[in-house]
């Protein structure tokens, strides 16, 4: 059994390594045109130049893209925290890197770790 095993596994291929994180692409930022609600004004502003009745399409897209901006905002982390609650957030953050370098400092200078020599 186990040369029948070894033969089974010389035949498939190994499967391909997967690429490293660090090549993967970071996901794109949204496009600014997502963010802009003029284009959508100055569509209402042709509409009712032209007496047209599409201004009601268009003064609905344009509801509809107010109902997702305010989505948007509303799901964006730390919307709820207070600027007294981010600045102390911001002071706690910053003392904590100063005590990590600080350490990292003091372990660099101890020199506890000789490579012996050969």
């Amino acid at each position: 059994m186990a040369s029948g095993g070894a033969a089974r596994a010389a035949e498939e291929p190994p499967p391909p390594p997967e690429p490293p994180a660090e090549q993967k692409p970071p996901p794109l930022p949204p496009a600014q045109e997502e963010f802009s609600f003029l284009p959508l004004v100055h569509d209402i502003i042709k509409c009712m130049d032209k007496d047209s009745q599409d201004v009601h399409q268009v003064l609905n897209e344009l509801k509809n893209k107010f109902q997702e901006m305010r989505k948007l905002i509303s799901s964006m982390p730390g919307i709820g925290v207070s600027p007294e609650q981010q600045q102390q957030q911001l002071q706690n953050l910053r003392e904590q890197v100063r005590t990590k370098n600080e350490l990292l400092q003091k372990y660099k200078s101890l020199c506890m770790f000789e490579i012996p020599k050969e």
